[in-house]
């Protein structure tokens, strides 16, 4: 009995995600796709601000990666949550593409532990965000690690 209402739990959590947060990761990650390099750059230092401004500051060492993994998805989504509030009576293009990014970050952390896993077209969405999130901390770390090297 109890596995049913953690299902329901998830389904809920699906259908939200599904209103909140996927229209705005595809659009994000289509606008990547259609980018030249340089701007495609911006797309990795914004996604990676977002998924670091959403990391716990001080993990707690019991916990599971997949239980850091729905921390970060809630504080991402509480993000996106907030700035629809505020978008609503500015709209502007800079804070939609910041507001994206928060949205492809839950994403890609709901599909990291594995709240997706009884819906292939989210994991399939998830796993898509998993590789952009993937992609821009691995730049951004390489570019600090570039200024680093050139500064020493």
């Amino acid at each position: 009995m109890l596995s049913w209402f953690r299902r329901d739990g998830t389904r809920k959590a699906i259908r939200a995600d599904r209103r909140l947060l996927v229209a705005r990761a595809r659009r994000l990650l289509l606008s990547y796709l259609a980018s030249d390099d340089l701007r495609k750059q911006e797309y990795y230092e914004l996604i990676a601000g977002a998924a670091a401004a959403c990391q716990l500051s001080d993990p707690h060492p019991t916990l599971e990666s997949t239980e850091v993994s729905k921390i970060v998805a809630e504080a991402a989504l509480r993000v996106v949550k907030g700035r629809e509030q505020r978008a609503i009576a500015d709209p502007d293009q800079l804070q939609s593409s910041i507001t994206d990014a928060y949205a492809t970050v839950a994403v890609a952390y709901r599909r990291a532990a594995a709240v997706y896993a009884q819906d292939e077209e989210m994991q399939q969405v998830g796993t898509a965000a998993v590789h952009m999130v993937t992609m821009a901390n691995s730049y951004v770390a390489a570019q600090s690690t570039g200024l680093t090297a050139a500064a020493g």
